[in-house]
C-alpha cells in the first residue's frame, strides 16, 4: 500500500522520540505557570521567558489574583528579560482578570469549556494569538489542540510535506487531519519539533546530526539532499 500523511507524520514523530526521548513539556510548576509562560514566550527565546517568571515568582507574584489586581508597571518591571515587557505586563494581567473573574482561576474549571467555545473566548483577549491560545488549550487543558510555531513550519516545508509561506491553519490542519486526536501525542510531538528546530534544524541547518534527514530512505529533507 502507498504510503500516506498519516504514515510520514508518525515515522517522523517515531525518530525524533528514538533521538531525544520524551520531552516533558511544558516546563512548569503550576498550570497557571504554564499560562503565563505562554504569554511571556511570545516573540522571545524561552530563556529569557522562564527568568521573567523566575522574577515573578521570587517577587511572589506568580499568582493570578495578584496579577489581576496588579498595576502593569509593577508587573513589567519583573518581566524585562522577556522583551515588549510593557505589551506584556497588559496581557499579563488581562488574562489574570478573566482567569479570575470568569474561570474562577481554576484551571479545571476552564478545562471544562468546550474547546472550540474556550478558544474562541482566548483569542478575543488582547494579544492572544493562535499559537498563545493553543498553548494553553494542549498543555494546560489537555485539549487535542495541535500548536503550530515557526519550527513546525521550516521543517516540514523542508520535507515537502508543507508549501512555503504555509499559514497556521493549513500547518495545523496537516497534523490534526492525519493523525489521532490524542492530547499526549500532539503534546511531545510539538515539543520535539522546538527540540529539532532548537538544535539542528535551525535557519542554517546542521544536516549531518539531524534524526529525520532521511526516515527509512523514503522522507527526505530538501534542504540535506546533495
Amino acid at each position: 500500500m502507498p504510503a500516506t500523511l498519516t504514515d510520514d507524520l508518525n515515522l517522523i514523530y517515531d525518530a525524533l522520540f528514538a533521538a531525544f526521548g520524551h520531552q516533558h513539556w511544558w516546563p512548569a510548576k503550576t498550570p497557571f505557570e504554564t499560562m503565563v509562560g505562554a504569554i511571556l514566550t511570545q516573540n522571545v527565546s524561552w530563556k529569557n521567558a522562564a527568568q521573567a517568571i523566575r522574577n515573578l515568582e521570587d517577587a511572589g507574584m506568580l499568582d493570578p489574583h495578584l496579577l489581576a489586581a496588579a498595576e502593569a508597571a509593577d508587573i513589567a518591571r519583573l518581566i524585562v528579560p522577556s522583551r515588549y515587557y510593557n505589551q506584556k505586563a497588559e496581557r499579563v494581567r488581562g488574562f489574570a482578570r478573566v482567569y479570575v473573574a470568569e474561570f474562577g482561576a481554576d484551571p479545571e474549571t476552564m478545562a471544562s469549556v468546550e474547546t472550540g467555545e474556550l478558544r474562541e473566548r482566548l483569542l478575543a483577549l488582547r494579544g492572544f494569538g493562535k499559537e498563545t491560545t493553543d498553548t494553553i488549550l494542549l498543555y494546560v487543558c489537555k485539549k487535542p489542540v495541535f500548536v503550530v510555531d515557526a519550527y513546525t513550519r521550516r521543517i516540514f516545508s523542508r520535507y515537502g510535506l508543507l508549501p512555503e509561506g504555509a499559514s497556521y491553519d493549513q500547518t495545523q490542519r496537516l497534523f490534526a487531519g492525519n493523525l489521532a486526536p490524542d492530547a499526549e501525542l500532539f503534546n511531545d510531538y510539538h515539543a520535539q519539533i522546538v527540540r529539532l528546530g532548537n538544535t539542528t534544524c535551525r535557519r542554517t541547518p546542521v544536516c549531518d546530526r539531524c534524526p529525520i534527514r532521511e526516515v527509512r530512505g523514503k522522507i527526505r529533507c530538501a534542504v540535506g539532499r546533495g
